[in-house]
């Protein structure tokens, strides 16, 4: 990832209008930020959301809070908890799928 030349940007994210973005099962709502080929986002699963997609999306990717299970393609699944969180690049280690049962919200870049 490369950030792209733009002026100093502060976020203040409460005015993002969330956007509803469903999953096989539940809903997320995504507050974004673009610029160029960046993408910033605040992202809440609700409970019960899984992904309707596997991602090959490089990105990082922080648990802010509650707790959220990641699957990947080569059959390993990780379970990141607030605090933690993991790095990928486009078309990394392996795609993934997120899931979470009780809801979480993540800062993620990509």
């Amino acid at each position: 990832m490369k950030l792209p030349e733009m002026a100093f940007t502060p976020l203040d994210w409460s005015a993002i209008a969330p956007v509803e973005v469903p999953g096989t099962t539940g809903t997320s709502h995504w507050r974004s930020f673009e610029a160029g080929d960046l993408r910033v986002r605040i992202v809440d699963y609700g409970p019960g959301f899984e992904a309707d997609h596997w991602c090959d999306r490089g990105h990082v990717l922080h648990v802010l809070s509650g707790v959220l299970g990641l699957r990947l393609k080569d059959g390993r699944e990780i379970t990141l908890a607030p605090g933690e969180g993991f790095c990928v690049s486009d078309h990394g280690d392996a795609a993934h799928l997120v899931f979470t049962e009780e809801g979480c919200r993540a800062f993620i870049v990509d």
